[in-house]
């Protein structure tokens, strides 16, 4: 029977518009530390392979040379199942935030059949809130009054939490869920039928699409779900379609 703690291979840290190439370096070696060996970078500032290898140590080349490079993150989380934001700012849209072993507590389940993704911000500034649209959950590590920590140091926190996680016996099983290119589709679909329907305010759909977004990810929709909604959506494109021309045709006469 598979380890459990193999199981953190289907995890990968994502870092989006990472600013310095040893903190790149140093986040491969915690994330390596624990056993998790995907690393993915999004639009990078400075990737200087020279400099990441000098942080992440001969040990790790392994994961830095397999490391993949994307040019904006919405095609780097597409093959995501599952996508954990991390955040040091609260309130607004940042609600709901888990800690450090919440999140591991609910990710180890899930990665069992599924791909999950840990996203970082860049160091100065972290995710905006319309990139945390993309993630399923948020997790903050909890800090004393200064709570700006080195990107490697909270990777290692993340990671760790995991570790132990993945180390203890599994109480639940999570299918596999749709994916993040699965669920932008559906979105988007969503969005194109509420505003024909007018049930979003046309000024700021998207604004206004926040909240389905995060009924969908607390729901963990799967990919067969997605479909259902997607015919659901075609249905009243088609209905709404054929409404708009018979009242045409009745001016018409």
């Amino acid at each position: 029977m598979k380890e459990s703690a193999s199981y953190l291979d289907h995890i990968a840290i994502v870092l989006h518009r990472p600013q310095i190439s040893e903190n790149i370096g140093a986040a491969a070696r915690a994330a390596a530390n624990m056993g998790i060996s995907q690393l993915i970078l999004v639009s990078p500032k400075n990737c200087d392979l020279t400099r990441i290898l000098k942080m992440a140590t001969l040990a790790v080349a392994d994961l830095v040379e397999n490391m993949e490079l994307f040019e904006d993150l919405p095609t780097a989380l597409q093959p995501f199942n599952y996508v954990v934001g991390t955040t040091a700012r609260t309130g607004g849209q940042r609600r709901q935030l888990k800690t450090p072993r919440e999140m591991a507590a609910e990710v180890v389940p899930i990665c069992h059949n599924n791909r999950v993704a840990l996203l970082f911000g860049p160091e100065d500034r972290g995710l905006t809130n319309a990139q945390l649209h993309y993630c399923h959950s948020l997790v903050t590590i909890p800090t004393s009054s200064f709570s700006s920590l080195n990107l490697a140091q909270a990777v290692m926190i993340l990671c760790y939490e995991l570790r132990l996680a993945a180390n203890q016996p599994l109480e639940q099983f999570v299918p596999r869920l749709a994916t993040r290119r699965e669920l932008d589709g559906m979105y988007e679909h969503l969005k194109e039928t509420f505003l024909k329907v007018n049930f979003i305010n046309t000024e700021n759909p998207d604004y206004w699409m926040q909240n389905i977004r995060r009924f969908f990810s607390r729901v963990g929709l799967q990919a067969r779900d997605v479909k259902i909604i997607r015919g659901i959506c075609r249905q009243i494109d088609w209905h709404t379609t054929r409404v708009v021309e018979d009242i045409k045709q009745l001016e018409d006469e």
